[in-house]
């Protein structure tokens, strides 16, 4: 990415600091612009916000102010100096400037969407960056990769979940599945108590030998042949008639 227009603009922005806006907080300024220059980002911090304190309408103070909120990495906070900077100078280099920075610090949030609206603002007013227009592209294309980069992770994230909804149905069968094999364990334990519980009501009914059972259906048959004839017998009986003559 191009590097922020606080570089180029440096020059400019002094000179402006000594004609068109009050003098007050030119000396912080200044002293400001020296830092920066030096890499000394967090002083250049304290001096630009030592001018906004004697000028809160000073736009290269704020300008300023965001380029080494910038350099510190404290892009949120440069975000919020380049967005009131915007709106304290009507000329359109300085706001397509200040526009050019706002995108710059969305693209290091990560906001691309955000930081595309701006770098289009910017060159609506200048149209001739070509700064500009490469960060435009760059961050268009940052945000296609964001935006597939999301769709993947939803993809993963409704991946894990149907995982995990199998893995919780799989449980659930495994648990049915344990359940009834328990249940047909202990209905199989029955059934052999009540076997064992019936094979000891027979073992203690009294037995007969065989001998005996022997004799004893000999003995019924007997009866049986006796029975037999008696019944022979009456069947052929006559009836007597006696004489009354």
């Amino acid at each position: 990415m191009k590097k922020d227009k606080l570089f180029l603009l440096t020059s400019l922005l002094l000179m402006v600091t000594m004609t068109a806006f009050a003098q007050k907080e030119k000396k912080e300024i200044r002293a400001g612009n020296d830092r920066y220059e030096k890499g000394n980002y967090s002083d250049a911090e304290t001096e630009y916000r030592k001018a906004l304190e004697k000028n809160q309408s000073s736009y290269p103070g704020t300008y300023n102010l965001g380029g080494a909120l910038y350099r510190q990495k404290k892009f949120d906070e440069a975000v919020q100096q380049y967005q009131q900077a915007i709106d304290k100078t009507t000329d359109p280099k300085e706001k397509a400037s200040s526009y050019h920075n706002l995108g710059n610090s969305m693209v290091k949030a990560q906001k691309y969407a955000e930081s595309i609206d701006a770098y289009k603002k910017a060159l609506k007013l200048n149209p001739s960056d070509n700064d500009t227009r490469y960060n435009l592209a760059y961050a268009q294309a940052m945000l296609r990769k964001q935006q597939e980069q999301q769709q993947q992770d939803q993809q993963n994230q409704n991946q894990d979940q149907q995982n995990k909804d199998q893995k919780n149905q799989q449980n659930k069968d495994q648990q049915q599945k344990d359940q009834k094999n328990q249940d047909q364990k202990s209905q199989d334990q029955k059934n052999k108590e009540q076997q064992k519980d019936q094979q000891k009501k027979e073992a203690q009914q009294p037995k007969i030998s065989k001998e005996d059972a022997e004799r004893l259906l000999k003995a019924l048959k007997n009866d049986e042949q006796n029975l037999q004839q008696k019944l022979s017998r009456k069947e052929g009986e006559k009836i007597r008639i006696e004489k009354d003559w």
